[in-house]
């Protein structure tokens, strides 16, 4: 396969990860709402960091990286769902205004868009998602000497995961127009409260598993 062929698989596989509702895309459609296109974005380029190196990973090397996973899945998820209650609790506790925050606006849109990396890096089903994906690719995965071959397929998932945000985004912002501070304060207790409940979940899977 061609490089611009790789690239075309990347950003399917990009596309296809990165659509699931979870809780990342709540923390950008909130940034787009409140504070527009361009800051969503940058929330949600957190994941795909995140997206980026599980493909890196899962390219380079799919049976060592899923052994290891799998010998990790538990402290994966125990981390994991605690950064969803901890910022689960920062988004219900927070006080959204609609017009720019300046410095702390800022500040927040970065803290938000490494939580997502974190959030994104610490999903155990993200990481073997990948892994199941790129590894059953069959003829459209490069052969282990085609080093252009990987780091085309590599781009073409960071690329078709920044594509993704970068619709969410402009697709939530040009809908914001008549949401006030009363709607924004509201939808922020609302996203919150599935944040909390997504990491109660993994702790409760996480639970399940050890009993």
């Amino acid at each position: 396969m061609s490089v611009l062929g790789f690239i075309a698989v990347g950003i399917a596989i990009g596309l296809i990860t990165s659509a699931p509702v979870g809780p990342v895309n709540i923390m950008m459609i909130r940034h787009a709402i409140q504070r527009g296109m361009r800051e969503g974005i940058i929330v949600g380029l957190g994941a795909v960091c995140a997206d980026t190196i599980f493909a890196a990973v899962a390219v380079f090397g799919v049976s060592a990286v899923t052994q290891f996973i799998e010998g990790q899945v538990d402290m994966i998820k125990l981390v994991g769902g605690g950064l969803l209650i901890v910022f689960g609790l920062k988004v219900m506790t927070s006080h959204p205004h609609l017009e720019k925050d300046g410095a702390d606006g800022a500040a927040s849109v970065w803290a938000d868009a490494t939580a997502a990396f974190f959030l994104t890096l610490t999903n155990p089903g993200a990481v073997l998602g990948f892994i199941a994906i790129i590894g059953g690719l069959g003829g459209w995965r490069p052969t282990p000497e085609d080093h252009i071959g990987a780091l085309a397929l590599v781009a073409g998932v960071a690329l078709g995961a920044a594509s993704w945000w970068t619709f969410i985004s402009g697709l939530v912002n040009r809908y914001s127009g008549h949401i006030d501070d009363h709607w924004l304060g509201r939808a922020n207790r609302i996203a919150g409260t599935i944040l909390v409940l997504f990491g109660i979940c993994v702790f409760a899977d996480l639970a399940l598993t050890v009993l």
